[in-house]
C-alpha cells in the first residue's frame, strides 16, 4: 500500500511539472513570435548600381576591384540607396566597406574572390576579436554604424582562406604553421587578453600583422536593420558573419562552409533581435556562436546579446551545432531554436553553453524544440562552466545558467544524452528541463554534476525511460 501512495505521487508530481514544462514552452514560443514579429526589416529603393559601371573587371587575376565597388557604394548610398549589383562572373577584390541603405548583390554566378594580401586589409579599424575590443584587420566585408544594409543573391563570397594563406596564422601547425612564422597563439592572442585584462585603453589596442589575429569575412559593427540572404560564404580567414553590438538582424537561406581553424559560422555578439533561418552550416569551429564579450570588455560593456530565433537550419560538422559562449561575459536571454537537423561524426555537441569563472555573466531562457540529428560526437545538451580552465584571468566571476528546456529532440548516436559541468557549489546551473526526447546510440547515458533542479520528463535513452 505506501509503495503504491508513493508510486502514486510521483505520477502526480510528474503530471503537474511536465504540464508546467508545457506551459513555460508554449508562452516562450508566443513570445518568440512577437520578437519576430517587431523585427525592423530592411527595405531598398528601386535602383541599381552595376559595379561594371564604376570600372570593375570580371575573371582578371591582376585586377582587385574593391576600389570600384566600394565607388559604386558610396555612390548608392548618397543617392539615397539601392542595389550594388555584382554581374555573373569572378570579381579579384580587396576589402570592401558597406553603407547604408545599399544591397550589395551578386547575381547568380557572381564570386567576390578576397584577396590574401594581407597588407590591403591595413589600417586596422574598430572591431572585436574573440570577445576583445581592438582594432584589428579590416575584414574582408565591414560596416560600422550603418543602417539598413544587405548582402544578397545568389552569387557566392570567397574569402580564400587556406593553409598556405590566411589559416597557418592560427599558429597550428596542422593548418600550415611552422617555426618562425607569424601566429597567434605565438604572441598577439596573449597580448589583446593581456590588454583586456590589465584595462589597457581601447584606442591602444592596434593589433599589429606579427599578431597574426585573422579578419572576420563579414562584421557589422553597431548596425541596425541587417540582411544577408541566399549568398554561399566560403573559406573565411576567421569567424564567417559577426554581427556585432547591432540589432535587427535577419539572416536567411546562407550556406557558410569554412574548414578552418576558429571558422565559425554565424556569431551574433552582444546583438537584439535577430533571425537565423534556412542556412546550411559546414564549419570548422561552431556552427552558431552566441556571444557578449569576454572578461573585462563584456562586463564593462554589460550589453547581453537577447532575442534570437533559430530555425530551419542544417547543421553538419562542427564543435557545436547552436552554442552560447565561451565569450559571454554580458549575459544572454531569450533563445529559440527549432525545426533544425543535424547530423555529422564531426560534429560534437547539437546544444552547448561554455562558459566559466572569468567570464561571469547571466545566461537564461533557452527553448530548443523539433531537432532531429543523425549523430553527433560528445553530447546532445552540454552545460560546462568548466571551460578553458587554464585560461590566465581573474577568476572571481562566477557565471549562471538557467532556465533551459529541450524538447522533442531525436538523436541517433552520441557519448552522452545530457552533460553537464557545473561548479563544485552546485548553485550555479538549474531549472534545466529535457521533455519528450528520445536519444539512441548513447554510449555513457547522462551526466550531470554541479547543478540542480535538472528534469528529465519522458526522456526516453536506448530505448528506456529516464527520470531525474
Amino acid at each position: 500500500m505506501m509503495k503504491m501512495k508513493r508510486l502514486l505521487a510521483f505520477f502526480v508530481c510528474s503530471i503537474f511539472l511536465f504540464s508546467t514544462v508545457a506551459q513555460d514552452m508554449k508562452s516562450a514560443w508566443k513570445d518568440a513570435a512577437s520578437i519576430e514579429k517587431k523585427l525592423l526589416r530592411t527595405k531598398f529603393p528601386n535602383r541599381d548600381y552595376s559595379i561594371l559601371t564604376y570600372g570593375a573587371v570580371p575573371n582578371d587575376t591582376a585586377v582587385l576591384n574593391h576600389q570600384a565597388i566600394n565607388r559604386a557604394i558610396i555612390e548608392c548610398s548618397h543617392n539615397g540607396g539601392g542595389r550594388v549589383v555584382v554581374p555573373a562572373g569572378t570579381f579579384y577584390t580587396g576589402p570592401l566597406t558597406l553603407k547604408s541603405n545599399v544591397n550589395l548583390y551578386l547575381e547568380a554566378g557572381a564570386v567576390l574572390k578576397f584577396s590574401t594580401r594581407k597588407e590591403l586589409y591595413l589600417p586596422s579599424v574598430l572591431t572585436r576579436w574573440e570577445g576583445i575590443d581592438c582594432y584589428n584587420y579590416h575584414p574582408l566585408i565591414y560596416a560600422y554604424g550603418e543602417t539598413n544594409i544587405a548582402i544578397t543573391g545568389k552569387g557566392s563570397i570567397d574569402g580564400q582562406g587556406s593553409n598556405s594563406t590566411w589559416w597557418s596564422m592560427c599558429g597550428a601547425p596542422q593548418f600550415g604553421w611552422k617555426p618562425g612564422m607569424p601566429g597567434q597563439n605565438v604572441s598577439g592572442r596573449a597580448r589583446l587578453l593581456q590588454a583586456a585584462e590589465d584595462d589597457t585603453p581601447i584606442y591602444q589596442r592596434v593589433m599589429a600583422e606579427s599578431d597574426a589575429l585573422r579578419p572576420q569575412l563579414i562584421n557589422v559593427n553597431q548596425c541596425n536593420r541587417v540582411l544577408i540572404e541566399g549568398v554561399t560564404l566560403l573559406n573565411s580567414p576567421f569567424w564567417v558573419i559577426h554581427p556585432l553590438l547591432s540589432q535587427n538582424i535577419v539572416v536567411n537561406g546562407v550556406s557558410m562552409i569554412n574548414d578552418g581553424p576558429n571558422g565559425d559560422g554565424c556569431d551574433p555578439e552582444s546583438c537584439k533581435n535577430v533571425l537565423i533561418e534556412n542556412c546550411f552550416f559546414d564549419t570548422g569551429d561552431d556552427c552558431i556562436a552566441i556571444k557578449s564579450g569576454r572578461n573585462n570588455d563584456g562586463r564593462k560593456w554589460a550589453i547581453p546579446s537577447e532575442n534570437i530565433i533559430i530555425r530551419n537550419c542544417k547543421m553538419k560538422n562542427g564543435h557545436g551545432g547552436v552554442v552560447i559562449g565561451s565569450e559571454i561575459s554580458g549575459g544572454y536571454r531569450n533563445l529559440y531554436v527549432e525545426n533544425c537537423e543535424m547530423d555529422s561524426p564531426n560534429l560534437d555537441r547539437v546544444i552547448r553553453i561554455k562558459t566559466n569563472t572569468c567570464r561571469g555573466g547571466l545566461i537564461e531562457n533557452v527553448y530548443v524544440r523539433n531537432i532531429k540529428v543523425g549523430q553527433c560526437r560528445e553530447a546532445v545538451l552540454k552545460i560546462n562552466l568548466m571551460y578553458e580552465n587554464d585560461e590566465d584571468c581573474q577568476r572571481d566571476f562566477p557565471p549562471t545558467v538557467r532556465c533551459v528546456y529541450l524538447e522533442n529532440i531525436q538523436c541517433e548516436k552520441s557519448r552522452y544524452g545530457v552533460l553537464i559541468l557545473g561548479l563544485p557549489s552546485g548553485d550555479h546551473v538549474s531549472d534545466v528541463h529535457v521533455s519528450n526526447c528520445v536519444f539512441n546510440g548513447v554510449a555513457s547515458g547522462n551526466k550531470v554534476v554541479g547543478a540542480k533542479d535538472v528534469h528529465f520528463n519522458s526522456l526516453m535513452i536506448n530505448g528506456r525511460i529516464v527520470e531525474q
